[in-house]
């Protein structure tokens, strides 16, 4: 499951760095289009636009997977054994549930609805459908690093905010 996590962990690096790089480039262009040129680009702008939407749900998707998300973590800390095993299984589980049924499902509704409309955008003339489908592939990851959370849970005593190998308590079951 490590290697496959660590494939994950680069494909998903090497997509938001491409999107990041392009996605800066797209901003210098329009600054310097606008205010050296006068003539703003009307391209780029929208481009930057659909590139931050990838790098924010990518990137969420990646830092959870790093386990360097934003959590507060009081009960995980403060329980031990069988209470701690159970609390960090639930919050996985909401995790999960709110990426299935959320991102998964509910943006698949969205991007089938938009590319079935033919709704695109103004500039580019994309189907919006195609900007959308960031929502779905970004529940997907979150999912896959839901289950090797679970897998390390289970495994190892490590919960989805334990940085280092360690779990602090010696283990789930203490």
């Amino acid at each position: 499951m490590t290697s496959i996590t660590r494939g994950v962990d680069m494909i998903l690096r090497l997509v938001i760095i491409t999107a990041f790089t392009v996605l800066v480039a797209c901003v210098v262009w329009q600054v310097v289009s606008r205010y050296v040129l006068e003539a703003p680009s009307t391209i780029t702008d929208e481009m930057a636009r659909f590139l931050f939407i990838w790098v924010a749900l990518l990137g969420g998707a990646y830092t959870l997977g790093q386990r360097r998300h934003l959590a507060i973590d009081l009960l995980p800390v403060i329980t031990r054994g069988g209470l701690r095993l159970a609390v960090n299984t639930s919050i996985i589980a909401a995790i999960a549930l709110f990426a299935g049924l959320i991102m998964v499902y509910g943006g698949m509704d969205l991007v089938s609805r938009t590319l079935a409309t033919g709704q695109v955008s103004p500039a580019l003339r994309l189907p919006m459908g195609l900007v959308y489908i960031a929502i779905p592939f970004s529940g997907l990851c979150i999912l896959f690093y839901c289950l090797t959370f679970l897998t390390d849970l289970f495994r190892e005593g490590r919960g989805p905010n334990d940085q280092d190998g360690s779990a602090g308590f010696g283990g789930p079951l203490d």
